[in-house]
C-alpha cells in the first residue's frame, strides 16, 4: 500500500511540479542537471559533475550559473552544487536516459 501511494505521488510530481520546472531548462541545462542526477542527491563538487558531463570546470560554470539564477541549483557551500527540489535527481534519471548521447553544443 505504502509503494503504491509513493509511486502515485511520485508520478503526479513528475507530471507537474517536476515537469514544468524541467521544462524551463535549456537542452545545456538538462544535460548538466542529468550529469549531477547521476551522482546522487548531492551535494556534489563542481568538478565532479564537470567530469560527468566530459567538460572542464570553467566550461560549465556559466551553466551552473544559470541553473542557481533560476532556482534549480544551490551552492551550500564554496565549490558544492545541490539540486534545491528534493527527490529531483530521480526525476531526471526518470525523465533522461544515461548515457547521455552527444554533446547538443
Amino acid at each position: 500500500m505504502r509503494r503504491h501511494a509513493t509511486s502515485a505521488a511520485l508520478a503526479d510530481l513528475d507530471a507537474s511540479f517536476f515537469r514544468v520546472r524541467f521544462d524551463r531548462l535549456t537542452p545545456t541545462e538538462k544535460r548538466y542537471m542529468r550529469a549531477m542526477a547521476e551522482l546522487g542527491p548531492g551535494p556534489h563538487r563542481s568538478g565532479d559533475i564537470a567530469d560527468q558531463v566530459g567538460r572542464r570546470v570553467t566550461a560549465v560554470a556559466p551553466i551552473r550559473n544559470t541553473l542557481i539564477a533560476k532556482g534549480m541549483i544551490y551552492s551550500p557551500s564554496h565549490g558544492d552544487t545541490a539540486f534545491t527540489v528534493p527527490l529531483f535527481d530521480g526525476f531526471m534519471k526518470r525523465t533522461m536516459p544515461w548515457p547521455l548521447p552527444g554533446n547538443p553544443d
